[in-house]
């Protein structure tokens, strides 16, 4: 089995890490540059930064926080939040990120990822992907943009197919219903995607305690998993969740503290 990722998320909001549940009522965790490096040097495998308002306010992302945590991070690192043209890909990539993470801008263009795949390479162009539990989807799941605030009516698995065909090279799939419970990741649609899909899937929404990150690589078949809550508020360390995870037997790239 290849090593699993275990990946730290910075929610960004007026260039601060913010933390909510269900992306409803959030609150301010700090310093996004200073927690990137907290996380980096704590062993964390890669770190993704959200500008989580930046499409539902039509504003280019602030290309100056990413600079400024590019400069102290030294492992992949993945930004999302109003991408919506190839140019301004490039902006993010020349800020320092090797990863450009696109959701809604996607969803209304979708010739962005075959664009974006074929200007930077697939390794560099990733699907975000807010879904929402919903009946009547042939999946059972709807995909979900602008932060939340808009359903589209997408079933969640065919758009992550047509991701796949149109360049994405990695999928970020996040749960609403879970997003910030701590209740454990949505392991039916992490599950049906990470499956049928030959790219990279990484979990998001809902890690609450290592276990959850366990069923989450076994069950769901997850490449990485996405954490925010449970290390934003001091509850677990990156050496303590992959510690847990090796003992699981989980295989985890190595790091001070396990």
């Amino acid at each position: 089995m290849l090593e699993k990722r275990l990946i730290v998320c910075l929610d960004v909001k007026d260039g601060r890490t913010t933390k909510g549940i269900r992306f409803k009522e959030n609150v301010d965790v700090g310093d996004p540059v200073a927690m990137a490096l907290a996380y980096y040097e704590q062993g964390v495998d890669e770190l993704v930064f959200y500008d989580i308002t930046a499409s539902a306010e039509r504003r280019a992302i602030r290309i100056d926080t990413v600079r400024k945590v590019a400069e102290n991070v030294f492992i992949p690192f993945s930004v999302g939040g109003g991408i919506s043209t190839v140019e301004e890909m490039r902006e993010v990539l020349l800020a320092g990120a090797e990863k450009v993470s696109v959701n809604s801008a996607a969803v209304r263009n979708p010739e962005i990822i075959t664009a974006g795949a074929r200007l930077y390479g697939t390794q560099c162009v990733v699907l975000g992907m807010d879904v929402a539990r919903t009946a009547g989807m042939p999946c059972g799941y709807e995909v979900v943009i602008d932060g939340g605030r808009v359903r589209t009516g997408l079933d969640a698995l065919e758009w992550a197919h047509k991701a796949e065909r149109l360049g994405a090279g990695e999928i970020v799939l996040n749960s609403i219903d879970a997003d910030g419970t701590k209740d454990g990741y949505e392991l039916t649609i992490t599950g049906l995607i990470s499956r049928s899909v030959g790219v990279p899937v990484v979990a998001s929404g809902g890690a609450g305690k290592p276990e959850h990150l366990v069923s989450v690589f076994k069950e769901a078949g997850a490449d990485a998993a996405l954490v925010a809550s449970m290390v934003h508020y001091g509850e677990w360390t990156v050496g303590g969740i992959k510690g847990h995870l090796a003992r699981s037997g989980i295989p985890v790239r190595a790091t001070p503290g396990m």
